[in-house]
């Protein structure tokens, strides 16, 4: 089987239900939630089976839902329906909390870093934001964009946070501090991504 196909050389790529330019805010969406992926692929492979099992499980779960992201959002058929469902989002705030109960009380802003798999989450959060930004510009020129899609990548953000905190809390990693913050969260439940 052959993985080139020639029918992108003049700038052109294939929707579900048509074709656009290689640059339509679409593809960069859906190419954006793509990178995301590759990061969680990275992170699955520095985290250690032994210490990470349930984690692990969790990040292939959720390379399935954001490959059902880009589906959702490559498809321009109408009457179209959507693979990501709710259901995904309600289990990322399931997962925040359980993490957010198992790191330390968070009372300051933290650097990103710490261990390199927790500082290849805070990567995954910073692209998983650009990709919301990207849905968001994409909605308000173009009717009939998942609202799923949006709901699960702001909520997939703030779960990146809460796994960089805990695999720094199991490898026994300290989260640094941001030294010029004043104390801005009062209990466990503060989170600096929140949006």
């Amino acid at each position: 089987m052959k993985i080139y196909t020639r029918t992108g050389d003049k700038g052109q790529t294939s929707l579900i239900g048509g074709r656009v330019e290689k640059d339509d805010l679409r593809v960069e969406a859906y190419g954006t939630i793509d990178e995301v992926n590759c990061f969680v692929g990275q992170i699955i492979a520095e985290l250690e089976h032994s210490i990470f099992k349930d984690v692990l499980i969790d990040l292939e779960k959720i390379q399935h839902e954001l490959f059902d992201c880009g589906g959702d959002l490559s498809n321009i058929k109408k009457n179209k329906q959507n693979k990501l469902s709710l259901e995904a989002v309600k289990y990322l705030e399931e997962k925040i909390d359980q993490y957010v109960d198992e790191a330390p009380e968070l009372e300051r802003f933290i650097l990103p870093g710490g261990s390199k798999s927790a500082a290849s989450t805070h990567i995954a959060r910073t692209i998983t934001r650009r990709a919301e930004r990207l849905v968001v510009k994409l909605r308000r020129e173009e009717p009939g964009i998942s609202e799923e899609v949006l709901s699960y990548l702001n909520r997939l953000s703030d779960y990146f946070f809460a796994l960089g905190r805990v695999i720094n809390f199991r490898l026994k990693v300290k989260d640094v501090e941001y030294i010029r913050s004043a104390k801005v969260f009062g209990n466990k439940k503060g989170d600096q991504s929140s949006e």
